[in-house]
């Protein structure tokens, strides 16, 4: 009788799993938003020591542009840290203080070293672009963090806006994308110093990391490229023209480059991963985004770069492309 009764409950668990993995999705057709991460067995809230990390090849790791939009949401039962608002430190670049947002994950532990992750926003965007209470890059990371996607980080959303900041209003677009250059400098001379003296953040480049899309992307290439040895990762959507001299927009002021070319990197400052990814429908940077990357690999510097099919110049791209850094940055 017991054999009959364990024979028919392991039926039953047969049953159940295999119905489980019928209802589950793998798809990656371009743009679906179909496919819900699976949660992973990991105390995510816990914290990690950066040592400890497995290491494995960023590279290998396939990217997934079918991310569903329930994933960007709010769930129950789920922490997601704490955003630490208009924080305020003083730029000497600037001559006049600015501010940004903080995100401090879930489990926060002063005690603990965390990696840093610096994101720049899009043109005319500020410094609570991405990172605010409901923003999608709060719930996304949040999400990811408690079903073990991604490693506990400090995740800080710095301002472009690098002059004072009572004349900001007044500023052309031709004056503000000159007044953005200047936060490549700004973001080593006071910014990551600030934000190092006040959390408990390591300052090892492997464990430091800058993304941004569009103006916010070309400008992620400029501060990775121009501090190689203090930025271990590199992340750059859908970035404008202005980085490097190209044929794209000339006699304008968005092609004026920041720099004449890429820094060759060394054996000790190659970046840990370099991300560049644009949507085929993006109506301005798709030529430039890919002339990036063929300079780059022209020199020989590797980098993983994805033309994908479907998307634009939104929010909806810088989404789908945050996972994919998210579930990459830091595990190396």
């Amino acid at each position: 009788m017991r054999k009959r009764l364990l024979s028919f409950i392991l039926l039953i668990a047969v049953c159940c799993i295999m119905l489980n993995a019928c209802g589950k999705s793998d798809s990656t057709d371009d743009h679906h938003n179909t496919y819900i991460p699976e949660p992973v067995t990991v105390d995510a809230t816990a914290g990690t020591d950066l040592d400890v990390i497995a290491t494995f090849d960023p590279y290998e790791e396939e990217n997934r542009y079918d991310i569903a939009d329930s994933y960007f949401e709010k769930k129950y039962g789920v922490d997601y840290g704490t955003v630490v608002k208009d924080l305020t430190y003083y730029s000497t670049i600037a001559e006049d203080n600015k501010q940004c947002n903080v995100l401090l994950p879930a489990g926060y532990n002063e005690n603990k070293t965390y990696p840093v992750m610096y994101v720049v926003h899009g043109f005319g965007g500020s410094h609570d672009s991405q990172i605010d209470d409901d923003s999608y890059l709060t719930v996304l990371y949040g999400n990811m963090l408690h079903d073990g996607l991604t490693v506990p980080m400090i995740i800080v959303n710095l301002d472009m806006y690098t002059d004072k900041l009572a004349d900001k209003d007044e500023k052309s677009d031709e004056e503000l994308r000159f007044i953005y250059d200047k936060v490549i400098t700004e973001i080593h001379t006071d910014l990551m110093p600030f934000i190092e003296k006040t959390y408990p953040v390591s300052k090892e480049r492997g464990d430091t990391a800058v993304a941004g899309m569009s103006e916010g992307g070309a400008k992620s290439l400029c501060i990775g490229f121009t501090w190689l040895d203090e930025f271990g990762w590199i992340a750059s959507f859908a970035p404008d023209t202005g980085v490097i001299p190209t044929d794209y927009y000339k006699g304008t002021f968005w092609n004026t480059p920041y720099m004449e070319e890429f820094p060759q990197p060394t054996a000790d400052n190659t970046p840990c991963y370099l991300y560049l990814t644009v949507g085929s429908e993006d109506p301005w940077n798709v030529d430039c985004t890919l002339y990036y990357r063929d300079v780059l690999n022209e020199m020989g510097v590797k980098n993983r770069t994805d033309l994908v099919e479907g998307y634009e110049h939104d929010p909806d791209f810088w989404r789908q492309c945050f996972y994919n850094f998210l579930t990459k940055v830091f595990r190396q």
